[in-house]
C-alpha cells in the first residue's frame, strides 16, 4: 500500500537510505520493492551523464518509473522509489497516483552539503555511476527541494548522512494513518455499457416527464410517481426547469458512480427529494 518517495541531489545517499528502509520494513514482515532510477537507466542502455542531458530520455524513464510504482502498489507492499525526483510536478503526479489507489505516501529528503556530495561522487568505485562536473552542477540547479507544507511532499522526513533515519516515525505515517480519500481528479470513471447509459437516460426521463405532466395538470403536495406507484415525492415547490437540471446532474453523477440498474428509479427519486429540500 504505502509509497516512499526518496528525493535528493546526486550522491546524497538515496540508495543507502532505500536499502536501510527495505531492511527495516522486511524486519516488520512487510513485502518491499525498490524501484531504482539508475537500474532503469542501465536497462534502457543509456549512459548516465548523457541521459540527464536529454529531456526526452528523462521523460521516458520517469514514465517507466511511475508506471512500475503504480503497478506494484497494493494493500501489502511497501514501494520505495529510489530516484532524484527533483521535479515538484512529478512528485505531485506520484501523489495523485497513490491517492487514486487509496495508498499512503511519505517523502524522504536525503540532504547533504554540496561539496560533500561531490566528494562522495568522485570516490565511487564504478565509473558508470559517477556524474561528471557539468551534469552534477546542472542537476543541482534543477533540483526543486521537497516542502512539507505541500500535501504531495508531506509527511516529509529530512535526513543528513550523519543522522539516524526516523524509521519508526516513517512506519507510523504509512501504516497508522488512513490514506487520503480519492476525489474526482484522481478517480477513473467506471466503465458503463451503452445499454446502461441508455436505460439510465430513459428511466430518469420517464420519471421527470411524469412529474411534469402531473404538475401541469394542477397536482400539488405529495404524489405517487406515474408507473412507479411505490415511489412518492412532494412537488409543491418544484419547477420544470429544476427537474430538468436535477436530472442532468444525476446522470453525470451516475456515470461516475454507476448504480445497479434496478435501483435507479428509487435512487433518482431519493436524489430529487434530497435536492429539493
Amino acid at each position: 500500500m504505502p509509497l516512499i518517495v526518496i528525493s535528493g541531489i546526486p550522491s546524497s545517499g538515496k540508495t543507502t537510505r532505500s536499502i536501510e528502509l527495505k531492511q527495516f520494513f522486511e524486519e516488520h514482515d512487510k513485502e518491499v520493492h525498490i524501484v531504482s532510477e539508475f537500474e532503469q537507466i542501465k536497462k534502457a542502455g543509456f549512459e548516465k551523464n548523457s541521459f540527464y542531458a536529454d529531456s526526452n530520455k528523462e521523460k521516458h524513464i520517469r514514465g517507466l518509473l511511475k508506471s512500475e510504482v503504480l503497478k506494484l502498489i497494493s494493500s501489502t507492499n511497501v514501494v520505495i522509489l529510489d530516484a532524484l525526483n527533483y521535479i515538484k510536478g512529478y512528485r505531485y503526479e506520484l501523489f495523485c497516483g497513490t491517492k487514486a489507489n487509496r495508498s499512503t505516501q511519505c517523502t524522504v529528503h536525503a540532504e547533504i552539503n554540496r561539496e560533500q556530495a561531490w566528494t562522495f561522487n568522485t570516490s565511487r568505485e564504478s565509473e558508470e555511476e559517477k556524474y561528471d562536473r557539468a551534469t552534477f552542477d546542472a542537476l543541482l540547479m534543477r533540483y526543486e527541494e521537497p516542502d512539507g507544507r505541500n500535501r504531495w511532499d508531506a509527511p516529509l522526513f529530512m535526513i543528513f548522512p550523519e543522522q539516524t533515519l526516523e524509521k519508526d516515525a516513517i512506519y507510523s505515517s504509512l501504516f497508522k494513518k488512513p490514506p487520503p480519500k480519492p476525489n474526482m481528479s484522481t478517480q477513473n470513471a467506471p466503465l458503463s455499457s451503452t445499454n446502461f447509459l441508455y436505460d439510465l437516460d430513459q428511466v430518469t426521463k420517464k420519471i421527470v416527464d411524469g412529474l411534469i405532466k402531473e404538475k401541469s395538470g394542477g397536482a400539488t403536495g405529495v404524489i405517487k410517481i406515474p408507473d412507479y406507484e411505490d415511489l412518492c415525492i412532494d412537488i409543491s415547490d418544484v419547477s420544470v426547469p429544476q427537474l430538468n437540471i436535477l436530472r442532468r446532474q444525476y446522470l453525470t453523477y451516475s456515470k461516475m458512480h454507476a448504480p445497479d440498474p434496478k435501483d435507479v428509479p428509487n435512487l433518482f427519486v431519493k436524489y430529487l427529494t434530497a435536492s429539493l429540500k
